[in-house]
């Protein structure tokens, strides 16, 4: 997965130096992007069928990365090309923390569902 959205890495930067606290707001989300954002804006969200943003869970870090923990289905996606996902908290206004393509865009036809399998989904921090 790409990266972690610059407000948010100013958050752990900030918590990690004990210069404050942070905690997202859980559950955290998984948003399908037809086009992909960057470090300080958002992608552009699927919409229409019946798509909804997924909850995702992650394993513990090890060796800088985190997994995620058990498979995502959206169901009811549109016809589309997905080209990325962020993942997103659960706040009144959404925080968007992580953002990355797809290392192969997916195209569904109407109605599919879009699987991501369990452990598919890494997000790092380079590590020296």
């Amino acid at each position: 997965m790409g990266a972690l959205n610059a407000a948010a890495a100013n958050e752990l930067l900030d918590h990690v130096n004990l210069v404050g606290s942070y905690t997202p707001t859980s559950p955290l989300k998984c948003r399908l992007m037809t086009a992909n954002g960057s470090a300080t804006a958002a992608g552009t969200e699927v919409t229409g069928g019946s798509y909804a943003p997924q909850t995702i869970a992650f394993a513990a870090a090890s060796g800088g990365q985190a997994a995620s923990s058990g498979a995502l289905t959206f169901s009811g996606v549109p016809a589309v090309t997905v080209a990325g996902i962020e993942i997103w908290d659960s706040a009144g206004t959404p925080v968007r923390l992580w953002w990355g393509a797809l290392d192969t865009p997916r195209t569904t036809s109407s109605g599919a569902a879009m699987n991501f399998a369990d452990g598919s989904i890494i997000v790092s921090f380079p590590t020296a």
